[in-house]
C-alpha cells in the first residue's frame, strides 16, 4: 500500500516537473528559514545550561525606590554575602565577585597582553560548573597569590599550555601571580564570561567601602538547598539591608540563572516578561508562518491544477477507489514533495550557516548527530506536508465522477475563493514584514542619531595604567604638541555607561520623603571642553577646587529639582553630613547608560590624575585616524613605556550597545525577504497557470485585436486586486504591532504614514513583477497556435 502511495506520488512528480520544482524549491526555503530560527533559538533557551546547578543558582537584585520610577540592579553590599549564608538555613552556598570584568595587564617574558577577568570567592568552583582541566578547584585559591586562567588565556602566553600549573605570570608590571589552574573556556552561551580569575580577598581587602552595608559595589550569588522554595528565601531577604541599615532604601530579592539571559526586563521592581525571550517568540512566531505561506503555495497551485486531474480522479472512483483512499494518496504525494524540500532545505542550511553564523555572531550547527535535531526536523517536515496537502486532497477527492467523465465543467468558484484568500494572507504576511522591518530599521536610526549631550565622534577612551596618572600633565602636552589632538581629560567612569550615584543628597527647598538618585562624577577641568558637554552658566571646574570648601558643577537636571532660578550659588550636601558644597556651574544634561531613558542628574567634582581611572582623547576632525593613533601610540609608549597601547572609540562602544536591536533588524530584513521570495513564487506558478488555462481565450482577443499591453492588463488585474486587499488587511495589524513595540521604549519614532504607503507600492511591484513575465510570454504568443488544436 504504501509502496503504491510513493510510485503514485513520483508519477505526479515527474509528470508536472515545473510546478513541483516550484513547490519544493518554496517549501525548502521555508524549512531552510524555519531550521536556521529554531537553532538560534535552541541557542538562547539553552544559555547557562553548561551549569549543572542552573535550577538552583540565583543572583542578589535590589529593588530601589525612587520619586517617579525603580531602579533594579545587581549591586550589592560587600558583607551582605557571608551574613546571608550564616542566617538563612535555605541558603547552601553563596559567592561574591567583583561586579565588572577587570581589564589587566598579564606579561610572560616579553609578551604583554590585557586579559579579563574577574575576582571571585572559592565557592565559584563548586557552584558553577567550571570543568579544570589542569589543578584542581580544592586548592585553586589556597593561596592568595593563585591565578586561575582559561585555556584560551594559556594558549595566548605558553607554548606548552598544556603544562601551566605552577608557572608564574606578571600582573599589571608589578606582582607575580602563580597559576593554580586552568579551566575549559566558558561557552559563548553563558552569562559568566571571563578569561582570568583571582581570590577574591585581594579586592575586598583593598576597597574598603566593601566593608559598609550602605555601599553596593559587587556581585553576590547565591546557591539555594535541593527543594527551597526562592519565595520563601526572598521574604526573608526583603527588609535584610534594612535590618543593619536603617537608611537604606533598596529591598533584595533573588533572580533565578534561568531568567538572566531571557527574561531581564524590569519595570517598576517587577519582570516585565520582556528581554530576550520576546525575540524568541517573534521568530519563532515568524518561523511558522514563513513555513505556512510556503504551504500555501503548494494548496494554491495544486487546486489550481485540479482540472488536469479530474479525469484521473473520475477513473479512480469509477474503479472502486474510495473518497478515504484518494485523499490518502494525495497526502502521500504532498508528503513525498516535503521530504524532497527537506533535503534541499539541508543543503540550503549547510551553505547558509556560516553567513547565518556571522550575522547572529554565534557558532552555531545543524548537528544532524543530535536525534532532537533529527526528531524536530521530521516534525517540521510532517507538519509541512500534512498542512500542505490537507486542502487539496479533500478537494480534489470530492469531484463527482459522472460529471468529470461527462467532460461537464468544474464547479471551481469555492476552491478560486479560498485560492484568492491564500494568496492574500501570503501578501499581508509579507506586506506586515516589511512595515515592520523599516519601522524597528527608522527607531534604530532614530535612538542612534540621537542629541546625546556630549560628542562621541572623534573621542577615544583609554584605561590609566601605569605612569599615566602620575605623568597626565606631560602625556597632555605631548599629545597636543602631535597636531593631531584637540585635548585631554580624565575621568573616574566612562561618559558613556553608568558608575558611582547616590540617593543622599540635600538641598534647600527639597520636599520631604523625596528620593532622588544622583551620579557623581569626578573629572579634571578638561573633561567638559574634551567630551563636549557645554557649561551653560557659571564657570568650569579648576585645579585649585580641590579641598575645602567643596565646589561642583551639576547638570541642568539637578536645577530643574532644586527650584525656580540659576542653581549657581546655591549647596548640596549629603544627607547627615553637614559639610556643603557649592554649585559654580551648570552644564547641559547628557544620555548614559540607559540610551533611550531621559538624561538622569548627574554632579561633578575635581580629582587630582591619581584617582581617576579612565582617560579621554579628543582627536582632531579633519585629521587621518590611521595618523593619529600613531602619533598617540608614540607618546604613550615614551611616557607610559611599561604598558602596550591599548584604546577604544567612544562611538563603536556605544554601536554595542545595540548589538540585540540590530541583530533583530538584520534578521527581519532577510525573513522578510525569504517571506516574499516563497510568495513570489507561488505567484509566479499561479501567473504561469492562469496564463495556460487562458490560452485559447487569449489567442481569440488577438485576433480579434487585442494588443499586448491590454492582454497583460488582463492577466495581472486579477492578482493586482489581491495585492491591493493584502494592503488594506496589512496596515492595521502592522500599526498595530509596531505601535505596541514601541511603547516599550521611552524614546521612539512616531510612526509615519509614508511607511504604509511604501512598503504597499513596494509589494504591488514586487507583485507586479513576478506575474508581468508570464502574462507578457501569454500575450506574445503566437495565437494560431494557441487555436490550432480547436
Amino acid at each position: 500500500m504504501i509502496r503504491n502511495y510513493i510510485k503514485t506520488a513520483f508519477r505526479a512528480f515527474t509528470n508536472n516537473k515545473a510546478y513541483s520544482f516550484l513547490n519544493i524549491f518554496g517549501l525548502a526555503i521555508g524549512i531552510a528559514c524555519a531550521t536556521l530560527i529554531f537553532l538560534w533559538v535552541e541557542g538562547e533557551v539553552n544559555f547557562d545550561s553548561v551549569n549543572a546547578k542552573k535550577d538552583r543558582l540565583y543572583i542578589c537584585r535590589e529593588n530601589e525606590k525612587y520619586d517617579s520610577y525603580v531602579l533594579t540592579h545587581s549591586s550589592t553590599p560587600g558583607v551582605m554575602g557571608p551574613a546571608i549564608k550564616a542566617e538563612l538555613p535555605g541558603v547552601a552556598n553563596v559567592c561574591r565577585t567583583s561586579e565588572d570584568p577587570a581589564s589587566l595587564l598579564f606579561s610572560v617574558g616579553n609578551k604583554s597582553v590585557f586579559v579579563s577577568g574577574k575576582y571571585a570567592e572559592a565557592s565559584i568552583f563548586s557552584m558553577f560548573t567550571l570543568p579544570f582541566v589542569q589543578g584542581n578547584a580544592t586548592s585553586a585559591f589556597a593561596q592568595l597569590r593563585s591565578l586561575v586562567i582559561t585555556e584560551k588565556t594559556a594558549k595566548k602566553f605558553f607554548s606548552d599550555y598544556k603544562n601551566v600549573v605552577g608557572k608564574s605570570i606578571r600582573v599589571g608590571n608589578k606582582t607575580d601571580y602563580i597559576i593554580s589552574g586552568v579551566i575549559k573556556d566558558l561557552p559563548s552561551n553563558s552569562t559568566l564570561q571571563f578569561e582570568w580569575l583571582m581570590p577574591f580577598k585581594l579586592f575586598y581587602d583593598n576597597s574598603p567601602w566593601l566593608w559598609k552595608w550602605s555601599n553596593y559595589s559587587l556581585s553576590t550569588y547565591v546557591e539555594l538547598k535541593p527543594g527551597v522554595n526562592p519565595e520563601t528565601i526572598n521574604k526573608q531577604l526583603y527588609n535584610y539591608i534594612q535590618r543593619r541599615e536603617p537608611t537604606a532604601i533598596g529591598h533584595t530579592f533573588l533572580f533565578s540563572m534561568n531568567d538572566w539571559h531571557l527574561r531581564d526586563s524590569f519595570k517598576d521592581g517587577k519582570m516585565t516578561g520582556g528581554g530576550q525571550i520576546e525575540y524568541i517568540r517573534l521568530f519563532t512566531i515568524i518561523a511558522w508562518i514563513i513555513l505556512f505561506i510556503a504551504c500555501i503555495n503548494f494548496m494554491n497551485l495544486a487546486t489550481a491544477r485540479s482540472e488536469k486531474r479530474a479525469r484521473e480522479v473520475g477513473v479512480r472512483k469509477v474503479l472502486g477507489a474510495e473518497k478515504k483512499s484518494l485523499i490518502l494518496q494525495f497526502i502521500a504525494e504532498s508528503m513525498f514533495m516535503a521530504f524532497m524540500a527537506a533535503v534541499a532545505a539541508v543543503i540550503i542550511v549547510l551553505l547558509a550557516l556560516p553567513a547565518f553564523n556571522t550575522l547572529v555572531r554565534k557558532q552555531l550547527t545543524i548537528g544532524l548527530n543530535n536525534p532532537y535535531h533529527i526528531l524536530g526536523l521530521l516534525v517540521i517536515t510532517v507538519t509541512c506536508g500534512l498542512i500542505a496537502g490537507s486542502y487539496p486532497s479533500l478537494y480534489l477527492s470530492s469531484f463527482n465522477p459522472i460529471a468529470v467523465l461527462k467532460g461537464l465543467k468544474l464547479k471551481s468558484s469555492g476552491a478560486s475563493f479560498v485560492r484568492k484568500g491564500l494568496v492574500v494572507v501570503q501578501f499581508s504576511v509579507s506586506i506586515i514584514l516589511i512595515i515592520c522591518t523599516v519601522i524597528v530599521y527608522q527607531q534604530i536610526q532614530h535612538v542612534k542619531s540621537r542629541e546625546l549631550g556630549f560628542n562621541k565622534n572623534n573621542l577615544i577612551e583609554m584605561n590609566l595604567q601605569g605612569q599615566m596618572s602620575a605623568n597626565f600633565n606631560a602625556i597632555k602636552q605631548d599629545l597636543i604638541n602631535t597636531g593631531y589632538v584637540e585635548n585631554v581629560a580624565l575621568s573616574d567612569h566612562a561618559i558613556i555607561y553608568g558608575g558611582n550615584n547616590t540617593n543622599g543628597m540635600a538641598w534647600d527647598g527639597k520636599p520631604p520623603g523625596s528620593t532622588v538618585l544622583i551620579s557623581q562624577r569626578y573629572v579634571t577641568p578638561e573633561f567638559f571642553e574634551t567630551s563636549g558637554l557645554r557649561v551653560l552658566e557659571g564657570r568650569n571646574l579648576a585645579v585649585t577646587d580641590t579641598g575645602r570648601p567643596i565646589r561642583m558643577l551639576v547638570t541642568k537636571s539637578i536645577e530643574k529639582l532644586m527650584g525656580k532660578g540659576s542653581a549657581v550659588g546655591k549647596t548640596m550636601h549629603y544627607e547627615g553630613d553637614t559639610t556643603k558644597a557649592t554649585i559654580v556651574g551648570v552644564v547641559n544634561d547628557y544620555v548614559y547608560g540607559n540610551m533611550y531613558n531621559k538624561p538622569d542628574p548627574v554632579m561633578f567634582f575635581i580629582t587630582p590624575p591619581k584617582n581617576a581611572a579612565v582617560m579621554y582623547v579628543r582627536t582632531k576632525e579633519q585629521k587621518d585616524i590611521e595618523k593619529t593613533l600613531t602619533a598617540i601610540q608614540a607618546v604613550m609608549k615614551k611616557d607610559n613605556p611599561a604598558y602596550p597601547f591599548d584604546y577604544r572609540f567612544v562611538d563603536e562602544q556605544f554601536n554595542q550597545m545595540f548589538l540585540s536591536e540590530m541583530l533583530v533588524s538584520k534578521l527581519s530584513r532577510v525573513f522578510a525577504a525569504l517571506a516574499i521570495l516563497i510568495s513570489c513564487l507561488g505567484l509566479f506558478g499561479l501567473a504561469a497557470y492562469t496564463a495556460e488555462r487562458r490560452n485559447k481565450e487569449i489567442g481569440i482577443r488577438k485576433v480579434l485585436g487585442a494588443s499586448v499591453s491590454s492582454v497583460t492588463a488582463l492577466l495581472s488585474k486579477d492578482f493586482l486586486q489581491l495585492v491591493v486587499l493584502s494592503c488594506l488587511v496589512a496596515f492595521p495589524i502592522a500599526y498595530w504591532t509596531m505601535f505596541s513595540w514601541l511603547k516599550g521604549y521611552q524614546y521612539h519614532i512616531k510612526i509615519q504614514w509614508e511607511v504604509f504607503i511604501i512598503a504597499g507600492i513596494a509589494g504591488i511591484l514586487i507583485a507586479l513583477a513576478t506575474i508581468s513575465f508570464q502574462s507578457i510570454k501569454a500575450a506574445l504568443a503566437n495565437p494560431v497556435k494557441s487555436l490550432r488544436s480547436e
